[in-house]
């Protein structure tokens, strides 16, 4: 009112406006930028980048009971993002993890925004952000909140810069580099079975690739417009209803829970070890509730012969898949749409399965897999998307460029080649496995409630999938804490933590 005090929610409006419109206005003077160098021919530097996010401290107190559970999200251009593990219940997170991205322009700037992770919410609570140049060295930056402008505290990281050595830098940017981590996901009905025997079925993988973009370009795989199933997701007046329940089933399927599982993969060697094994010690991160049989199964940590459903996604370059019978795929109206979130197109798509050396029509389970050579087929076996065959070699170049060593054969859906190979790992789950004739396909048990009709249950509300939040750029990895850091390792920063500048220091 004339004279009084002004409200001090509409100043807050008020500065958060002005916040924005600053913002946007320095997005603008970027790219206006950029528009007049390419214009004018001007030579761009490209830089290949190893950030180390180290942590912060000084968080305000998010939830009521308890203090927060924050993570971040950091971007580099809007153009690719990480985002980082949930630290539960403080103020001082220590992450210590890395991201490496090659092909960065120079003039990019890295902006990094921290929430606080709410378990049953579409949204997650802003805690502040901050922006900082890519110059290499140790940075400390202040977190604000662009409602209140106030510190909301201090975040610690550093950049390690290198020129990129990469002749077509300018046509291929912003390449994630790795490391290439996977988390482990589980569908929400696992947790409500009395027995379980095979949690595989209940298991979707997703692993975050590096070098996508250099292998396929810009190139994309769309749904084919001639294949029915593809038809009743993307056209035709019931297509919005069959696609909200496919992506409700893909949140759910998604999610982030506290019983993900999440590792890096340095080789060949855990991708068996950590990914195809039919368990990976213990309950195997299985959900509470969810009862495994008394006695494991005779194989349980044997590599399974099963057949795999895949998809790259364009999103963020992950490589998501589940066994083909995985039982959360019934009653949808295509697997490959299921894990690519009903996506209009992909990277690539299709199935794949581990056999030994030699096929599995040649070998005995007398062998231990330490002594095996596994290879791995993959195919472009996908109704949804029908992937070009042609990309078959860049397919298989970009696997064993993120696993050297790894034997790869990438073989187009008619190959006769690729029939014999998978009948092969069929008929050995059945013969030798025990493997029921009901598990190579999507199933249900008498009574067991499926991820579909959760889906139509629930439609998605209340779950957030393990995405970038609202706002993130287009390729955007999950990140975990470094087990072996590229850089020096902040082995000192959680006991001194409480200072903060030890932190600089230890550096």
């Amino acid at each position: 009112m004339p004279g009084g005090r002004r409200n001090p929610i509409q100043m807050s409006q008020i500065v958060g406006a002005v916040h924005n419109a600053v913002n946007r206005a320095k997005e603008e003077a970027k790219d206006a930028a950029t528009a007049f160098a390419e214009g004018h021919h001007l030579d761009r530097h490209f830089v290949d980048l190893t950030i180390q996010f180290i942590g912060a401290s000084g968080l305000p107190k998010m939830d009521v009971v308890g203090t927060a559970d924050p993570y971040f999200v950091a971007k580099l251009d809007d153009q690719l993002s990480f985002v980082s593990t949930v630290k539960p219940n403080t103020l001082s997170p220590v992450w210590n993890e890395l991201w490496k991205i090659k092909n960065v322009p120079s003039t990019a700037t890295l902006t990094v925004e921290v929430l606080d992770k709410d378990n049953g919410t579409i949204t997650d609570d802003h805690i502040g952000k901050f922006s900082t140049s890519i110059t290499a060295g140790a940075k400390e930056c202040a977190i604000e909140s662009p409602s209140i402008r106030r510190n909301r505290g201090t975040f610690w990281l550093k950049i390690e810069s290198t020129p990129s050595t990469d002749p077509k830098a300018e046509r291929r940017q912003y390449v994630f580099d790795g490391p290439v981590r996977y988390s482990r996901h589980f569908s929400p009905t696992v947790g409500r079975l009395t027995n379980l025997n095979d949690a595989r079925l209940y298991s979707t993988w997703k692993i975050y690739i590096k070098g996508v973009r250099m292998f396929f370009g810009d190139t994309v795989q769309h749904w084919n417009r001639n294949y029915k199933a593809a038809q009743s997701i993307f056209q035709g007046p019931t297509s919005i209803a069959v696609r909200s329940t496919i992506q409700a089933g893909h949140r759910l399927l998604y999610a982030r829970s506290t019983t993900n599982g999440f590792g890096i993969i340095n080789g060949p060697e855990d991708v068996f070890r950590l990914l195809l094994h039919g368990s990976i010690g213990g309950t195997d991160g299985l959900p509470l509730g969810a009862v495994t049989p008394a006695s494991p199964a005779p194989y349980a940590n044997r590599v399974k012969p099963a057949v795999y459903t895949y998809i790259i996604a364009v999103e963020d370059d992950s490589f998501r898949f589940s066994e083909t019978g995985a039982a959360f795929f019934v009653d949808f109206a295509s697997k490959h749409a299921l894990h690519a979130n009903c996506a209009p197109a992909v990277r690539y798509s299709g199935e794949f399965h581990p056999r030994p050396e030699g096929g599995w029509e040649n070998f005995s389970d007398d062998v231990p897999d330490e002594g095996v050579r596994w290879e791995l087929v993959i195919d472009n076996n996908s109704g949804t998307y029908s992937p070009d065959p042609m990309m078959l070699p860049d397919l298989k170049e970009l696997l064993q460029y993120n696993f050297p060593g790894f034997t790869v054969h990438a073989l187009d859906r008619n190959d006769p080649r690729l029939a014999q190979s998978r009948e092969a790992c069929r008929a050995y789950a059945l013969q030798k496995r025990g493997v029921k004739q009901e598990e190579l396909q999507p199933h249900a048990r008498a009574g067991e409630e499926t991820l579909s009709h959760t889906a139509q249950v629930q439609g998605g509300a209340g779950v957030e999938a393990e995405k970038a939040p609202d706002g993130a750029a287009k390729g955007t990895t999950v990140g975990e804490p470094v087990e072996e850091p590229a850089i020096k390792p902040m082995d000192n920063a959680r006991k001194q933590f409480s200072d903060g500048r030890d932190y600089l220091d230890a550096i």
